[in-house]
């Protein structure tokens, strides 16, 4: 499962200059989304600053210094995701999230541990391409509304030229009335008066040139190679539409933006991003370590995965669709409630390769209260933030958080304990009527 985050360029441009953060700050704001786990947000914290520091180092020193894998121990819901995911945010890193229990050995029929690289290099390269968007939007805008205004006034210059070899004071007043008319449409175009007439442009059609493979392991990226390969066999048609002013900007935005950008250039600073900062978070890998079976031997499956992972977490150099991508400075962030098994279960070369262990605690009660409602994306703020888009002021008095985190301590601890994520459930089943009446409620 891909988790794209880092994307969001006008948030990350808000945030604080990653230089300039040190440990203690890096923690202090995981302390704004994430409650408690004050030994898990050190030992990230630790982890971000290093890489930062490895950037000053010169190269032949830098290659050697590799990042410190980290495996978290703890039962769901305790904040092991969120704390990565905030990580990878503040870093502005390309992050992908996925479980180690989906992945298959080498052979079997399932999913191979290279097609987290590929998924990792998909979301930086999504990452990086939006950014050069972002760069040469104001160009790409500009451009658009040179295109639609041609469109809804076309060019006369040649009626001009002929003109002016007639008449230069008759061309001069020729040439400027088409001028005043374009400049009162742009005018009109920007104040959106023009969104719904309809305009007639070019667009590439493609329909026909759909190819599609069916097979095991790794043939989904495959499929992705066979159709760039084979995709050229098939030359997109040109095919003219009548469609709203408004649509077509937004086709044309996209269109120019692509035109302005070295897809290349893009490519290979997404490659050299993720191989610097990229981050993955390996959750349940405590469901791939080997144990022995009834009959005295190891789980080959379970053994065999982490076998497949070792290389990638060692490091080791992956095909993608954009370019080779070598795997040696991706920091890994393991982690397992290890109920059923324990960390030593897991081949001793992969413990080796995860020399950080950092153990969470349980959420108390007090963790519950601060969790509705001391988080900036807090349970409770997110609910009175949806509930105000239709006038309903929503109000929770200290007894109700208190009532509600002794009701998730209970719950939790009389049935299967999946920590924070059950206030979500509490939540959703106490405002489920509030949230059905939504706007028909008359005393908001």
């Amino acid at each position: 499962m891909a988790i794209y985050l880092g994307g969001e360029v006008k948030q990350a441009a808000s945030l604080p200059k990653l230089d300039d953060l040190t440990p203690r700050q890096i923690v202090a704001e995981l302390d704004k989304y994430v409650v408690g786990q004050a030994n898990a947000k050190r030992a990230v914290a630790i982890a971000l600053r290093n890489r930062i520091r490895r950037q000053k180092l010169p190269t032949e020193i830098a290659q050697d210094v590799l990042p410190k894998n980290i495996l978290m121990i703890g039962s769901t819901g305790v904040g092991k995701t969120e704390i990565a995911r905030r990580l990878a945010r503040l870093a502005n890193s390309p992050f992908i999230k996925i479980e180690a229990s989906k992945f298959t050995e080498v052979g079997y029929v399932g999913r191979d541990v290279e097609s987290m690289i590929r998924e990792l290099t998909e979301v930086a390269v999504d990452m990086t391409k939006q950014a050069a968007f972002e760069e040469v939007l104001e160009n790409a805008k500009n451009n658009v509304e040179d295109k639609i205004l041609n469109i809804l006034l076309p060019s006369s210059d040649s009626f001009q030229t002929e003109s002016f070899e007639t008449d230069n004071s008759l061309n001069l007043n020729q040439k400027s009335q088409p001028n005043r008319t374009r400049e009162k449409l742009r005018e009109q175009l920007r104040r959106g008066e023009l969104n719904d007439r309809l305009i007639e442009i070019e667009t590439q059609d493609r329909s026909n040139a759909t190819i599609d493979f069916v097979g095991g392991q790794g043939m989904e990226e495959m499929g992705v190679n066979f159709r760039d390969m084979f995709g050229n066999l098939f030359p997109s048609k040109t095919v003219r539409r009548k469609i709203k002013i408004s649509e077509a900007q937004s086709y044309l935005l996209r269109e120019e933006q692509e035109n302005l950008v070295d897809i290349e250039q893009i490519n290979r600073s997404a490659i050299e991003k993720l191989e610097s900062t990229g981050i993955i978070f390996l959750d349940e890998i405590d469901k791939i370590a080997g144990r022995e079976s009834a009959g005295g031997s190891p789980d080959v499956s379970r053994e065999g995965v982490q076998r497949d992972l070792l290389p990638i977490v060692e490091g080791t150099t992956v095909n993608t669709r954009y370019g080779m991508v070598n795997t040696e400075h991706i920091l890994f962030i393991a982690a397992g409630a290890f109920h059923v098994s324990k960390p030593s279960d897991l081949i001793p070369e992969l413990q080796g390769r995860f020399p950080i262990r950092v153990e969470l605690e349980s959420l108390t009660l007090e963790d519950f209260k601060r969790i509705l409602i001391q988080p900036k994306n807090s349970l409770i703020k997110q609910y009175q933030a949806l509930l105000k888009t239709e006038e309903i002021n929503l109000e929770f008095t200290d007894d109700a958080i208190s009532t509600l985190a002794e009701m998730t301590v209970n719950i939790n601890k009389t049935t299967e304990d999946i920590g924070a994520r059950r206030l979500h459930t509490l939540l959703e089943k106490l405002l489920e009527e509030i949230s059905f009446l939504g706007n028909e409620i008359e005393n908001k």
